[in-house]
């Protein structure tokens, strides 16, 4: 299993465990967590580029592999990634480098899974 098979089935198991105790609170983080990347006056894709941006700089490496699943879902090609982590390398500095290493090592996995050349 790959970092994104471990990845997604890590977060379907959790979040199903987290969500099934009930907490109002935690569920409506949950709702409105969702919803923020709704279309509105902006895109989707622009809101999870926007969360990606600041996932790298914030250096979550869960959140940007999160955000990356959505950005590919969503249609963001190779080159506007290669953008989106630009302005994160400007907006964080060179500590998000190791971040960026690891963004395009799990883009590279998550392009070749979708060719059907995983493995």
């Amino acid at each position: 299993m790959g970092r994104l098979e471990e990845f997604e089935e890590f977060r379907r198991e959790m979040n199903e465990k987290i969500l099934a105790e009930g907490n109002l609170e935690t569920r409506r983080f949950w709702n409105l967590d969702g919803r923020v990347y709704e279309n509105g006056r902006l895109d989707s894709q622009t809101k999870e580029m926007m969360g990606l941006v600041a996932s790298l700089v914030l250096r979550c490496d869960d959140c940007v592999t999160y955000h990356i699943i959505q950005c590919h879902d969503q249609g963001v090609d190779r080159g506007m990634f290669y953008e989106v982590f630009n302005i994160a390398l400007v907006v964080g500095g060179s500590i998000t480098i190791p971040h960026v290493r690891r963004a395009v090592a799990l883009l590279d996995e998550l392009e070749a899974k979708r060719a059907g050349r995983s493995g």
